[in-house]
């Protein structure tokens, strides 16, 4: 799924909770970081045309942010960075990273069809790699209602909870 998805899911995630302002934004950001991997895509495409491209977006997405070492990183940050509710808020960093995986799982099929296995264990061991061979397409009507559907309840809930005077 897009980043913009994962960023409106791990918010509905983080407002499940009573949180203050930078717990939720702690959440939030660990549902969105799994795709740092894919900020790889910058320099592939500034290099794709030299004699040595650097092809950091086809061959680490979905390999160096999408696995449980680097849940486990991203939730000690959290826990580090939270000020109140330290355990909960890494609890539903943690969930809205695993979440952000799923999503992945059913719906990031590239448009050529290709997939990219997600080595959930890694970097402890590379022999579990979770692929759905019915996912769907980035571009799939689904990927396009769950998104809205979020967008929805995000604009829903933020009519519900005033801002702080």
């Amino acid at each position: 799924m897009s980043p913009v998805t994962h960023f409106f899911i791990s918010w509905l995630v983080a407002s499940a909770a009573p949180l203050e302002c930078r717990e939720r934004a702690l959440v939030t950001l660990a549902g969105v970081a799994p795709d740092l991997d894919g900020l790889g895509i910058v320099p592939e495409l500034l290099t794709r045309n030299s004699r040595h491209p650097l092809l950091w977006f086809s061959e680490y997405h979905h390999v160096l942010g999408h696995n449980i070492g680097f849940a486990l990183t991203v939730c000690a940050f959290v826990l580090f960075m939270a000020r109140e509710k330290r355990w909960l808020t890494a609890g539903l960093a943690l969930f809205a990273f695993q979440l952000h995986l799923f999503c992945d799982l059913i719906g990031a099929r590239g448009p050529e069809g290709e997939q990219w296995p997600i080595p959930y264990l890694a970097p402890f061991s590379q022999r579990w790699q979770l692929v759905w061979h019915g996912q769907w397409v980035l571009n799939a009507w689904s990927n396009f209602v769950i998104t809205l559907a979020a967008l929805a309840a995000t604009f829903y809930l933020a009519w519900l909870r005033p801002l702080p005077a």
